[in-house]
């Protein structure tokens, strides 16, 4: 087995999700979290570490509802994501700020801790089978095949593709990341797209101040990316660029995965190969998707895809 990390963002306040701790939200039949059942699914894909991303201020409770149960069947490691962890030139700037920088940062908190290919993940976001197990054989294959004539400053990059219709939430708009991808496979243009909500056969959308419609077929971005242990310096790059641009009065911009990414894409810095899953996703975007959630789980239960008592074969 090839060493592959799977990384957790799980930092996020869920401030749509009123207040609450959502990515701690009981789902399964045992008390299991969304993560739990990301967790299983990589590491049957094959993963053999997991990174969990939080705040310092969360982690009693974070280990007490899953991380400890998680360090007794694999290797687990834990990053913190806070507003002050950016270069020193630039503490003190943003003294009104609330939350940390997004998931750019995030993922740049992880630094010392992965030394490995790794999948980027979402907390409280439920992806499926598939994906983890594509994603596994292109940072571990698809490593040992690269092409001689791919050069060392261009970054390989993978991404799991979903489609548009299988992401979106009946309690309300969600954001994603609109994809625009080649003949080839290879992620083109990537365009954070907000407000996106079914209608009439279509997604429609806001971007730039604008309404958009979008097929529902179309290919998106749910942060669910594999990278080399190499985008650690050209994450930790760009984000002193970010915060070089920014004004002192703009409290809410975020450094996010998708922009960082479209960026080295526009840039011809990284390749990214669209690795398409046809799983249906569902989350705890909203309060109220809560219910949904745990009908679904008992479902891929009821179907054999999961057993009732979820890490027993771990024991």
């Amino acid at each position: 087995m090839k060493n592959a990390a799977l990384v957790i963002m799980a930092a996020g306040i869920g401030s749509r999700f009123g207040g609450g701790i959502k990515q701690l939200e009981p789902v399964g039949p045992n008390g299991e979290i969304i993560m739990d059942y990301s967790i299983y699914d990589a590491l049957g894909a094959g993963f053999n570490k997991v990174v969990f991303v939080i705040r310092k201020n969360l982690e009693e409770d974070f280990k007490k509802i899953i991380g400890t149960r998680i360090e007794k069947i694999v290797d687990v490691a834990y990053a913190y994501q806070e507003i002050d962890d950016i270069p020193e030139d630039f503490r003190g700037r943003w003294r009104d700020r609330t939350k940390p920088w997004g998931t750019g940062q995030a993922i740049l908190c992880c630094k010392d801790v992965v030394k490995e290919p790794f999948l980027v993940i979402n907390a409280d976001d439920y992806y499926g089978k598939e994906a983890y197990r594509v994603i596994y054989e292109y940072l571990v294959k698809g490593q040992e095949t690269k092409r001689k004539d791919d050069s060392c400053e261009q970054l390989d990059i993978c991404m799991a593709g979903f489609v548009l219709k299988n992401t979106l939430s009946s309690n309300g708009t969600v954001t994603r990341g609109i994809c625009s991808v080649d003949r080839d496979g290879i992620l083109t243009d990537i365009e954070e797209t907000f407000d996106i909500a079914e209608s009439d056969g279509f997604a429609l959308a806001q971007r730039d101040g604008k309404k958009i419609k979008i097929p529902l077929e179309t290919s998106v971005s749910m942060n669910m990316w594999g990278l080399p242990v190499e985008f650690f310096s050209k994450l930790e790059y760009g984000f002193a660029g970010f915060l070089s641009r920014l004004d002192e009065q703009e409290l809410k911009k975020e450094y996010l995965l998708p922009q960082i990414i479209g960026e080295l894409v526009q840039n011809k810095k990284a390749k990214v190969k669209v690795l398409p899953s046809h799983d249906k996703w569902f989350g705890v975007t909203y309060k109220e998707d809560k219910e949904t959630v745990v009908e679904a789980v008992r479902s891929l239960i009821a179907q054999g895809k999961y057993p009732e008592k979820l890490f027993e074969k771990y024991n």
